[in-house]
Order: C-alpha cells, then structure tokens, then sequence
C-alpha cells in the first residue's frame, strides 16, 4: 500500500509543554487525528486504525480515552444491523 506524508508546524517547546517527548507527541497526534475522522464518520474503524499505526482492536479499545463511542449507531441503524446479525 502507498502511504503520503504530511509535514504539520508546531511550536518547538510543545512536546515539552505535554511533558512529552517529540516521538511521542507525534504518535498521540496521528492518533487524535484518527479519532476525529472516526468519530466525523469520514473512515472506517480500520483506516483509522492504519493512519494511528496500531491494530484495528487496539484502536477500538482507545477511543474511551477520547469520549469516542466504540459503536455509535441510529436506533434504526442498530435494529437492522441486529436483524442482520
């Protein structure tokens, strides 16, 4: 698979400021981005899991941290997938 790069500014100290390290702060970022994007509904669990760098599971079972809901469904959407089930 082809991956691109995106370079993001940031204040020098802000690792620092975190009380982090660089590394660090530049996995919790990739992360928080693939939250968001999951929780807008823009990718999948498993896209988010590959842009955070972690296994889909691993993924899932973070978004506690970010007041994310592992599963956010309609009623309706939930109903039908249970038929389905």
């Amino acid at each position: 698979m082809h991956h691109s790069q995106m370079l993001i500014d940031y204040p020098a100290n802000l690792p620092d400021a975190l009380h982090t390290t660089p590394t660090a702060f530049a996995e919790e970022a990739k992360m928080a981005m693939a939250v968001k994007l999951f929780e807008m509904k823009r990718i999948s669990s498993g896209v988010a899991a590959q842009l955070a760098g972690v296994d889909r599971v691993t993924f899932l079972l973070s978004l506690h941290r970010y007041n994310v809901a592992m599963i956010d469904l309609e009623e309706d959407d939930l109903n039908t997938d249970l038929a389905n089930a």
